[in-house]
């Protein structure tokens, strides 16, 4: 059975992308996991000092992931199971284990907030979790609701290196899991991107993608993700998936100092897929 697995601080944040998740786990008969992870605050004064101690943070997690359980139970009528677990540790590392022990469809989180994707990515240790991810990460932006669900993907894409940076098989499982429609977004600023082998790459592109039938909009913009959230915007896309390390996203975009962030920015779901 499909697992979705939704880590949460209990922020409004992390809770809003927890009942997008469970909207897309009824949707796809998927089963859920609801992550929590806490670690013990320390006072750093001459000698650090445990201000807490493990158990007592343990039981508080573990009560509020039971009441969070039986609000979710509520809301879905028992119509879909939900499974929750409180880790101690690194919030990247742990993860990171649960999807090495589960493997799961898709790990759904808020894009702000302290355990959303923002803390994790501009953290220097567990910004090489995520790196090494290799389940999807669906990011998703305060206030987001599934509404009528994913019907339309868009897929960002340079048109480089084709083969052997685009998780075509993880795309067309996304796709026809919801039966949406693809579309091939590009952007480019008077042909600057364009190289001698792109037409040749685009060709690769639509041979590996071809069964899922993408379209392909070329966009003219002078910033990629500007122009990517701009026509996710006005084209009404439901999911716009992305692949940090061809993109460079975790070493450009994530930085804080960047106001480029583009899943950060958007206001629609990004999908992180690594190749």
């Amino acid at each position: 059975m499909k697992t979705i697995i939704i880590p949460t601080d209990f922020s409004p944040t992390a809770t809003n992308a927890m009942h997008y998740g469970i909207d897309m786990a009824k949707a796809i008969h998927a089963s859920v996991i609801l992550l929590h992870v806490y670690q013990v605050p320390v006072s750093y004064t001459d000698t650090p000092i445990v201000l807490v101690s493990v158990e007592e943070l343990r039981k508080e997690a573990e009560q509020k992931l039971e009441k969070l359980h039986k609000e979710v139970e509520h809301l879905t009528s028992g119509s879909i199971k939900i499974y929750t677990e409180a880790r101690l540790g690194n919030i990247a590392d742990e993860i990171e284990n649960l999807c090495e022990k589960v493997k799961p469809f898709a790990v759904v989180m808020g894009s702000k907030g302290s355990t959303g994707i923002e803390k994790i990515l501009f953290g220097s240790t567990t910004l090489t979790a995520i790196r090494h991810l290799t389940w999807p990460v669906i990011c998703v932006p305060p206030g987001k609701v599934y509404g009528n669900g994913i019907k339309k993907i868009g897929f960002a894409c340079d048109f480089r290196n084709i083969v052997e940076t685009t998780p075509a098989n993880a795309i067309k499982t996304f796709v026809k899991e919801f039966g949406a429609e693809l579309h091939i977004l590009n952007v480019d600023y008077h042909n600057k991107q364009f190289k001698p082998e792109t037409p040749e790459q685009s060709a690769l592109l639509h041979t590996m993608l071809e069964e899922v039938n993408p379209l392909y909009d070329f966009i003219e913009h002078r910033d990629i993700e500007d122009g990517l959230n701009e026509f996710a915007e006005k084209n009404n896309l439901d999911l716009l998936i992305t692949i940090p390390k061809k993109h460079k996203l975790l070493d450009g975009l994530f930085k804080p100092s960047s106001t480029k962030q583009l899943v950060v920015q958007s206001h629609i779901p990004v999908m992180c897929i690594h190749e």
